[in-house]
């Protein structure tokens, strides 16, 4: 199992604001950004570059390119929280964008919305969702950009639950988990303890 837990000390201050309840959506949405910033060094730190020629104003100097092209793909709608830290660093990177919910009667994952650039196939894809809780939506996030050729993923999320980290793992166990946080564990609701309450209601406001 290939988990990454991203350890800093501004991302565990910012994250005591994120889970506080006293904060308000300013609040956490600076507290959220600030960490998604943070998180994409550490996420990105592992990807192959080339070697390219740099004209300076003095001379010409060996510089470097990304080896291939990047794209993030938030889970709508909370994983936008996410995404708008990672390009602030990534300003040039491609956007796509996810959404899922399950059929009430079949309980199969549907897919209402899903917008990539061409390239997946050949693309270091980035998945963003604040949460891993039951581990469903973001294996099954996994599973359509695998559908349609995503074959380097790594998922990002702001906080895991144990429980969660080992589904998703299950299913795809060459996937690279990021984590700010693993947390103790999934009450009976399925929400993360001690966890933040619902990550997109909180960031948006609603």
């Amino acid at each position: 199992m290939a988990f990454h837990l991203v350890e800093h000390p501004v991302i565990r201050e910012r994250l005591s604001r994120i889970r506080s309840v006293g904060s308000d959506t300013a609040t956490f949405r600076r507290a959220l950004h600030d960490v998604a910033r943070l998180m994409c060094f550490e996420v990105t730190r592992e990807l192959e570059t080339r070697t390219i020629t740099v004209e300076t104003p003095l001379c010409q100097t060996e510089g470097h390119a990304l080896a291939r092209p990047l794209i993030l793909i938030p889970i709508l709608r909370a994983g936008v929280g996410l995404l708008n830290g990672f390009t602030e660093i990534l300003s040039e990177t491609a956007v796509g964008h996810i959404g899922l919910y399950r059929d009430e009667e079949t309980h199969q994952p549907m897919r209402y919305y899903f917008k990539a650039p061409p390239n997946l196939a050949e693309a270091e894809v980035i998945l963003l969702d604040p949460m891993l809780a039951t581990g469903g939506s973001a294996a099954d996030a996994v599973d359509e950009l695998k559908r349609e050729g995503a074959t380097r993923i790594r998922f990002v999320c702001l906080i895991a639950a144990p429980e969660g980290l080992a589904a998703f793992t299950a299913r795809h166990p060459e996937v690279p988990v990021y984590a700010a946080a693993l947390d103790e564990c999934l009450n009976e609701s399925a929400y993360i303890v001690p966890g933040l309450g619902d990550a997109g209601d909180r960031y948006f406001g609603t």
